[in-house]
């Protein structure tokens, strides 16, 4: 339960289901509700997809290109600060997809993948941690339970996207800049144990 919860915990705030919910709306504004809700399914889906080959395949990348696991969690820390000031800045949540894609989303038949499931729910901060949270001291229930919290994520935002436009309305513009510095902090503090971690783990000596 342990692992299942920081699993959940640590990637949802990454993840951050409710800063994709207005790019969700606004490529889905034309529609139906049966429409909508297949798009939010299958992009929750490619997002468990995406998830789990990083999980599972990532640590072997790193291994081929000569890739400390330290370094790594050292880069992710570093992206998901950024990504957290992002979240922080006001107007923030959109920053993961520029103008020019949202756009060009509009046009296209499908927007489950791109950009929904890549790179608004399973972006490069999210994809790190992945790789991060594999080491090889894990049983096999202990993988099959990181996936079971990659599931989690998705069903909760899943949720999320299907409430999108009732959130929006109760939130309001305020409400949503609130809940995006909220979650925009979260990830900033994984972040800094993200690189605090693995800096420490570099330089024992520094933790004397």
């Amino acid at each position: 339960m342990e692992i299942l919860l920081a699993t959940f915990t640590t990637l949802f705030s990454v993840v951050n289901p409710f800063g994709a919910m207005p790019v969700f709306l606004t490529l889905t504004e034309e529609d139906t509700p049966a429409e909508r809700a297949n798009i939010g399914l299958k992009a929750c889906l490619y997002m468990v997809g995406v998830l789990t080959v990083s999980f599972f395949a990532g640590q072997y990348v790193l291994n081929f290109f000569g890739i400390n696991i330290h370094h790594l969690r050292i880069a992710g820390g570093i992206l998901l600060m950024r990504s957290a000031f992002d979240l922080l800045t006001p107007g923030g949540n959109r920053a993961k997809v520029s103008e020019e894609t949202l756009e060009e989303s509009m046009h296209k038949n499908d927007i489950s993948f791109t950009p929904l499931a890549m790179p608004m729910l399973s972006g490069p901060g999210s994809m790190a941690v992945c790789i991060g949270l594999f080491t090889g001291k894990l049983s096999y229930s202990d993988m099959g339970l990181i996936v079971l919290g990659f599931g989690l994520v998705a069903l909760a935002a899943y949720i999320i996207l299907m409430s999108s436009l009732r959130l929006t309305r109760f939130l309001g513009r305020p409400g949503m800049a609130a809940l995006a510095r909220i979650m925009g902090f979260l990830t900033l503090a994984i972040g800094v144990n993200f690189m605090a971690t693995a800096i420490i783990a570099l330089f024992p000596g520094l933790s004397r």
